[in-house]
């Protein structure tokens, strides 16, 4: 099936997070999954795995990168210019657990972490939980752009406000803004965390997700001196929707860290599937004619989504991602107008005060479906509003 022939009676059958959790009649739009079915390498490489061995994989040991160290640095230096170590790389089950990782050996519990808001709610429920107590900084939109205010980030990295952060938490490309941060900031932020002696933890998963006349530049790749100090997490879960493999790649430049992890593997964090290490090295090695087609919808789809809001939904087109991040509140919807477009429209979309002060007035619809399924979604939340 073609990635923009998808029907709903197809998507029904699904039974993942974000079909599963609406009811019956609703269309979801809210959860971070791509509606179309994978790549073609990925499923060979699923079905070849499958066939051939599901016992103990060999690759236990991961000091020289494991069995994805190789991979990875191909694909950073070819997309984006970084030349990654291979050695560095080790491998968890999703970025989620990436970062607590990296979190628990390379700051201690009260050591506050710095980050932008609006924040993905997983993020800083995680903080709170290690004990790191978020520290988030507004990302507003002035002059035509979102802001990161580096001033800010400045004073509540010293500790201005309280005590010092001790580490910094980027999402490049933002969640759920869609901003793709430039060089310049990127330094900034470098050296900041210099000067403060700050661990860097990028979360880097929508990276291959920037539209035409917006590049990703890793953070690891700004200077020997920014790269020593970051943790560089990717997946697959976001540009191939493998989020279901449960295996993402952590580049830890910070030695400190990285010989932590090495001195605790499989204590306490396990390892990754036989199948989630194929599909994902599938994806970057033979998927990019998939990911090519799947960014081409994606483009006509990010432009849709502008043509086709309610009246007086305030929509900045996003710099990558499938996220659209919707200003309601010229709507008068109260702080989360999600409730008012799942009672009213029969569309789930991201409750937008789940990601932090920030997001009142707000609601993030996913595009990644095709442009069939999106037109009903639009059409619906036009005709909840009223005239």
């Amino acid at each position: 099936m073609t990635l923009d022939a998808l029907d709903l009676a197809t998507l029904s059958l699904r039974d993942g997070e974000k079909w599963a959790s609406a009811p019956a009649g609703v269309l979801p739009a809210w959860v971070a999954d791509m509606d179309f079915p994978i790549s073609p390498a990925v499923r060979r490489a699923l079905v070849e795995r499958i066939d051939t061995d599901l016992g103990y994989p060999a690759w236990y040991d991961e000091s020289r990168g494991g069995p994805l160290g190789e991979a990875f640095a191909g694909r950073m230096l070819g997309r984006f210019g970084f030349a990654a170590d291979p050695a560095h790389v080790r491998l968890f089950t999703d970025i989620n657990q990436a970062m607590q990782v990296a979190l628990h050996f390379g700051t201690s519990p009260g050591d506050p972490v710095a980050l932008h808001s609006p924040v993905c709610p997983p993020f800083t429920e995680m903080l709170t939980k290690l004990g790191r107590p978020p520290r988030p900084v507004p990302i507003r939109w002035r002059a035509g752009d979102w802001d990161l205010d580096l001033d800010r980030i400045s004073e509540e990295v010293s500790g201005r406000h309280g005590t010092p952060c001790r580490a910094l938490f980027l999402v490049n490309p933002h969640n759920p803004t869609g901003r793709v941060f430039r060089r310049d900031e990127l330094e900034a932020l470098a050296a900041l965390a210099v000067e403060h002696d700050l661990l860097v933890i990028s979360d880097e998963a929508h990276a291959e997700l920037a539209y035409d006349g917006h590049r990703h530049i890793p953070f690891a790749a700004v200077s020997e001196e920014a790269a020593a100090r970051t943790v560089t997490i990717t997946s697959g879960s976001k540009a191939f929707n493998l989020a279901g493999v449960r295996c993402a790649v952590a580049h830890i430049g910070a030695k400190e860290v990285r010989d932590a992890v090495d001195a605790h593997r499989g204590i306490l964090f396990g390892q990754v599937s036989a199948l989630g290490v194929d599909a994902l090295r599938a994806a970057w090695t033979e998927g990019d004619p998939w990911l090519k087609t799947v960014r081409d919808l994606l483009a006509r789809n990010r432009l849709r989504v502008a043509e086709r809001l309610p009246e007086g939904v305030v929509y900045r087109l996003p710099e990558a991602t499938y996220l659209a991040w919707l200003d309601c509140r010229a709507l008068g919807l109260g702080d989360d107008p999600s409730a008012f477009f799942l009672e009213r429209a029969r569309v789930m979309l991201f409750r937008g005060p789940d990601f932090g002060p920030e997001g009142r007035g707000f609601a993030r619809l996913n595009f990644a479906t095709s442009p069939a399924v999106l037109d009903e979604m639009l059409d619906r939340m036009r005709a909840a509003v009223p005239g």
